[in-house]
């Protein structure tokens, strides 16, 4: 694993993995605390519209993943705070739209046609050091908005009631929760795809609230976890020539299963 460590697609591979368990801690923290992880799921696949839109109109997949994401989300969020549908129908509906909207754009593509397989089940390996960059600069984005609206999102979060009497604007802050987490999940995809984005998103912070209560240190904890569980996965996938995304996830999830053990174990004693 160490001699693997000089190849440029390994570093690059490494690095998003630390800028997405960053993302992952903080953002995730708030999908569990809220509840949010079908909304989540549904932005993961409707994200696929924007790669389709990318690739049909020529520029960054990764850039167009975002704008479609984002807007999915703040439809997604609205749908929920202003219909009086059945929520998760809707949801369910832009879900497959999105999904729909992009393979149809990408079989309209001329040319070179992207595999659908790296994109639902990840490329961490294939990173490049462009997609870094925005990954950092959404880092960035997420940290400086979670530190300034830090007390608003835990009222929203925990008595929404309560933050409304205070007048805080519990709608707005939500929309802009749900932005985050688009931009989260479009961080993710890099890493382990479409269909396993929600593992990687919940399970650090499912973990870390095993043993934790509060919510920094849920966020930090689950950062830490974020970074173990796709280190580990990563020398397992190039140890035993596995898929890197799927090992990922199964990392993740043998790691949550031994917690909730483990928490058993100590309540008994």
């Amino acid at each position: 694993m160490l001699d693997i460590l000089n190849f440029e697609f390994m570093q690059n591979a490494i690095m998003a993995g630390v800028l997405v368990s960053i993302a992952c801690g903080i953002i995730g923290t708030f999908v569990v605390v809220n509840r949010i992880v079908f909304i989540s799921g549904g932005i993961a696949h409707a994200a696929y519209g924007g790669i389709g839109l990318g690739y049909f109109f020529g520029f960054n997949p990764f850039i167009g993943a975002i704008i479609f994401a984002v807007l999915s989300g703040l439809g997604m969020g609205i749908v929920e705070k202003k219909t009086k549908e059945r929520s998760d129908t809707i949801i369910g509906t832009m879900w497959a739209i999105g999904m729909g909207i992009g393979i149809i754009l990408i079989d309209l593509t001329k040319g070179y046609k992207p595999n659908l397989m790296s994109y639902l089940f990840g490329s961490i390996l294939a990173v490049p050091k462009n997609d870094l960059w925005i990954m950092l600069i959404l880092d960035i984005i997420i940290v400086v908005m979670v530190c300034l609206f830090y007390k608003e999102l835990l009222a929203i979060s925990f008595d929404p009631v309560f933050a409304t009497t205070r007048n805080i604007p519990v709608n707005s802050l939500y929309l802009m929760l749900i932005g985050s987490i688009a931009l989260t999940i479009v961080m993710v995809m890099q890493v382990v795809g479409l269909i396993m984005v929600i593992a990687l998103l919940t399970i650090p912070p499912a973990v870390a609230n095993q043993f934790v209560g509060e919510i920094k240190q849920m966020m930090i904890w689950s950062t830490i976890l974020g970074i173990a569980f796709i280190f580990i996965g990563l020398w397992l996938s190039y140890s035993f020539n596995l898929t890197s995304g799927a090992t990922i996830i199964v990392v993740s999830g043998l790691a949550y299963f031994l917690s909730l053990g483990v928490k058993y174990y100590l309540a008994r004693e």
